[in-house]
């Protein structure tokens, strides 16, 4: 990426950026000195003006978010709200089923697809009194093919994918929060490259309802703030559950407190070599402060379960894609059969090709190493409190298109290197806005061992709280 150009059209700051907030309201809710219902008029006001260059909905439900928003603000009036986050307009990424709105999944073989029934997060969420206001922009089947949606700092660069849309709508300060999905590092990338705060539970700890057809998938929140985030995960766990077979994300009901780890290992994974210098130095910058603040950071040259587990991470993107790709090859190989037309020359291979190269028996051979990668994982828990590591390779890219007569270009929506790990393991990550990088965001992920949920939430809040953010 060029640095010097994104500097001259971009100005993210993360020192001085503000997200819009939900919890900050409520008490205004309560006194009556503000409503849900002007709070969602206000984000249809910025959505108003930002959508046509930043693209980040396929529907808005505006008829219906004002009328679940006048109930929100009657129960507040009452003093009688369903949950902290009754009122809270938020976005609904378009792979998820919604009983008053399409879910065409930004595939055109979905075009016009209408089940007219909820996945169980959106339908926890109206249990909330969270008024659904719309479903955002995803790319084709949640894969690597771009979407329309642009990043809001930067028109020309990715908003990342798969969760495109639903992270750009919370950097455009349009809603304060969305529903995500998460396989590779369809959370965690966007979430780094539009300034969001990002959550992915531990595998299972939010129940995905029909989204079951991957071993990896996740459900998860973007948000402008660790409150928000973490108000909504706890509202759709507590009322849905976990997916079957799984405990719900636990912990306290009110967002965790900060947390200053005793402990963080470094996760550089296969990646390190490919960050860009400048990312590489602010994401340094955070380390020194973190170690100024008392903190052990150990890297693999200090430990050698860190270097054990860097080991392991050796060859773990290719191995989360052969993984990926057999398990979604049950749910598309009749789309793709029935609609060929209709899924791009990109999907199909991500998809389909790479499944039928892999074959039953390398299925259960990348199992076997995932197993491998687990335990080394496993190992690092006695030692450290979490990992750390930067979210992405560096700020969002921009896509030019794929060169005529050569293969589709696998990541044209950023590299999910760094997030990989977290859901190979199943492990909970929550990314925090500390990085500038030449006027665009770049995040730092915090990743847990699986079902440490609480911890990894607190001591992410603590970097947000006592590390100074990062710009150069």
């Amino acid at each position: 990426m060029d640095v010097a150009d994104s500097a001259v059209e971009a100005g993210y700051d993360p020192a001085g950026f503000r997200a819009l907030t939900f919890h900050t309201s409520t008490q205004a809710f309560r006194a009556g000195t503000d409503t849900p219902r002007d709070y969602l008029e206000r984000c249809l006001d910025t959505i108003a003006a930002r959508e046509p260059v930043v693209r980040a909905w396929v529907v808005l439900n505006e008829d219906a978010a004002r009328e679940q928003a006048d109930a929100s603000t009657a129960r507040w009036r009452r003093g009688e709200p369903l949950s902290p986050v009754d009122g809270m307009p938020i976005g609904i990424k378009d792979l998820l089923e919604t009983k008053d709105m399409p879910t065409q999944m930004g595939c055109a073989a979905y075009a016009g697809n209408f089940p007219k029934r909820d996945n169980a997060a959106v339908w926890a969420l109206r249990q909330a009194g969270a008024v659904v206001l719309g479903k955002t922009v995803t790319t084709e089947l949640g894969g690597p093919e771009p979407s329309v949606t642009t990043n809001p700092f930067h028109p020309r660069r990715t908003p990342g994918g798969s969760s495109s849309g639903s992270a750009a709508a919370v950097a455009a300060r349009m809603v304060p929060a969305t529903i995500a999905t998460q396989t590779g590092g369809s959370l965690m990338r966007p979430a780094s490259f539009n300034g969001n705060w990002g959550f992915k539970p531990s595998q299972g700890g939010i129940n995905r309802g029909e989204r079951q057809a991957s071993s990896m998938t996740s459900h998860g929140v973007l948000a402008g703030c660790p409150e928000d985030m973490w108000l909504v995960a706890t509202a759709i766990a507590s009322r849905a559950g976990g997916d079957p077979g799984w405990p719900a994300l636990s912990g306290p009901a009110t967002p965790p407190p900060a947390r200053a780890p005793l402990t963080l290992a470094v996760m550089e994974t296969e990646g390190w070599d490919r960050l860009d210098d400048a990312s590489r130095g602010a994401f340094e910058q955070v380390l020194d402060q973190v170690r100024a603040r008392g903190v052990t950071v150990l890297r693999r040259d200090d430990d050698t379960a860190v270097e054990r587990f860097e080991r392991a991470l050796v060859g773990v993107t290719a191995l989360a894609s052969s993984i990926m790709a057999w398990e979604y090859f049950w749910a598309f190989r009749d789309v793709v059969q029935a609609n060929p037309d209709g899924i791009s020359a990109r999907g199909k291979r991500f998809f389909i090709d790479a499944a039928q190269r892999l074959g039953a028996a390398g299925y259960e051979n990348a199992l076997e190493v995932r197993a491998a990668v687990s335990a080394a994982c496993a190992s690092l828990g006695p030692r450290v409190d979490a990992v750390i590591a930067p979210t992405s390779r560096g700020p969002a890219p921009e896509w030019l298109g794929d060169v005529p007569g050569e293969p589709p270009a696998r990541w044209p929506t950023g590299d999910p290197v760094f997030n990989i790990p977290g859901s190979l393991l199943g492990a909970p990550s929550v990314t925090v806005p500390l990085l500038g990088v030449g006027g665009l965001p770049v995040g730092v992920q915090v990743m847990g061992q699986p079902r440490t949920d609480a911890r990894v939430a607190a001591i992410a809040r603590w970097l947000g709280e006592a590390i100074t953010p990062v710009s150069v």
